[in-house]
């Protein structure tokens, strides 16, 4: 197979211009849609389909190592130095919302503690996975041309899995998905895996329902 050096320019360009058409539609032109009012706010649902088309995308390429999806063995490497560093960005955010909001801590555990038993289950499930198919392992792969595979990638990829959630309407909400996903692309890059970010994305996911943050999250909750 020829490489991005061997193809006539006028390919490699058309290949970019293509690239960053689809980055700007989905990255940035959907949320801003959705959060206008154009679109209907369903995150779930719409995250299923776009989450589908990055999945049919890598299926077709054959360059992609379907692998990264699925594979267990890296899990365990280096996981304990990861939740550790996790462990320690937790406690901060605990600390700030008993400091600084105290009303909300546990809220949703003490008033909804169904609703909070379910996104327990479900979230990883219908949210996790499908988000860190698409902002890890199809922006990683499918933007390499863009932006390489080092901090440029990292930046990018934490930046439109910030932007997306405009949606709810809050500045905390994309300040955090902008840290956790400087975490989890870096996890990514390191790991070669969807699991282990994962893994880590629904702890983090997880901790902020319970520690009273869920309602910057899911614009179907509020106090």
């Amino acid at each position: 197979m020829a490489t991005a050096n061997e193809l006539p320019l006028a390919v490699v360009s058309g290949n970019r211009i293509g690239l960053w058409t689809e980055l700007i539609v989905v990255f940035l032109f959907l949320p801003l849609l959705i959060y206008a009012g154009a679109l209907p706010n369903w995150p779930i649902p719409l995250l299923l389909i776009v989450a589908g088309y990055a999945f049919w995308i890598l299926r077709r390429d054959g360059a992609f190592e379907s692998v990264r999806l699925v594979r267990f063995r890296s899990v365990w490497s280096g996981l304990g130095r990861v939740l550790l560093r996790d462990a320690l960005l937790m406690a901060i955010i605990g600390v700030g919302v008993w400091r600084f909001a105290p009303r909300l801590l546990f809220s949703m555990v003490e008033r909804n503690p169904v609703l909070w038993a379910a996104i327990l289950v479900l979230y990883p499930l219908l949210s996790v996975y499908p988000q860190e198919l698409l902002f890890r392992g199809f922006f990683f792969h499918r933007y390499e041309p863009l932006f390489g595979s080092g901090s440029a990638m990292i930046i990018a990829s934490a930046a439109a899995f910030s932007f997306v959630h405009i949606i709810f309407g809050n500045w905390l909400a994309v300040a955090l998905t902008f840290i956790g996903g400087v975490l989890f692309s870096l996890t990514y890059r390191k790991s070669g895996s969807l699991n282990p970010v994962c893994l880590e994305h629904a702890l983090f996911g997880n901790f902020l329902f319970t520690i009273g943050l869920g309602q910057f999250f899911y614009h179907a909750y509020r106090l």
